[in-house]
């Protein structure tokens, strides 16, 4: 397969607590593509009363990179994104297009604090697919009070969310019992995406090819090809899952 789109990263350099520069993100390009990762969704960070990177930066810094990467032999194409730290403003800026969705699509992908309480996720995520967008709930283990109850992810995609995790945590990266809860969803095919959200070329770096591997031998690779490819190519044609 080895054809991989990793929907969450945080590579544009100097908008966000990822890539300090473009050397930074060279590397990261880098070592994405030696993971086999042929595409990227751009997604910096958008917090509420942050300094945040507008949507013509965000587009501006892409293009910057994409021609780098060209220019340096790198065969990734990448897209524009946002990470949104959800807000009552969030619909509104979308709907302003201040900020970016995922590869110009319907899709967004939202996070949420740690512990945040679950009918605070529930209601901001209604309010995002009220306004007509495919909300995107990114890290999903990282939320206490999601985890907790498989049954509460199950009535979150009921609701027409998606549910994304990082490779890091399937591989135990973040505690084995973070991987033992993944285990569950992943055994119920209750995760659409599985990403890098790389920080850095170091320890947070775009690495998939070791998660992928992980993947096809425990849960085969019909269901790791949608979660690495064909999900996230739904995206960017602006496609249901």
């Amino acid at each position: 397969m080895e054809e991989y789109i990793d929907i969450h990263s945080h590579i544009l350099p100097g908008i966000d607590d990822g890539a300090k520069n473009f050397e930074m993100s060279m590397e990261m390009l880098q070592i994405a593509q030696e993971n086999g990762i042929k595409a990227i969704i751009l997604t910096p960070h958008h917090k509420p009363m942050g300094h945040n990177a507008g949507a013509e930066k965000i587009r501006t810094l892409a293009g910057q990179l994409q021609e780098r990467a060209g220019q340096a032999g790198l065969e990734i194409k990448l897209y524009t994104g946002n990470e949104f730290y959800y807000s009552s403003e969030m619909v509104r800026e979308l709907e302003e297009k201040r900020v970016c969705t995922m590869a110009d699509s319907d899709y967004v992908l939202v996070e949420f604090g740690p512990m945040d309480g679950m009918e605070h996720i529930r209601g901001g995520l209604y309010q995002v697919l009220s306004a007509g967008y495919r909300p995107i709930l990114a890290h999903v283990e990282r939320y206490e009070n999601v985890c907790k109850d498989v049954g509460r992810i199950e009535d979150l995609i009921a609701m027409g969310c998606y549910i994304q995790v990082n490779g890091g945590s399937i591989l135990g990266k973040y505690g084995m019992g973070v991987k033992q809860m993944l285990r569950k969803l992943l055994k119920k095919k209750l995760v659409h995406f599985v990403a890098t959200d790389a920080h850095s070329s170091g320890k947070r770096s775009p690495e998939m090819a070791e998660c992928a591997h992980y993947l096809q031998k425990r849960y085969g690779e019909e269901y790791t090809d949608r979660l690495l490819r064909v999900n996230p190519s739904q995206i960017i044609a602006n496609r249901y899952i």
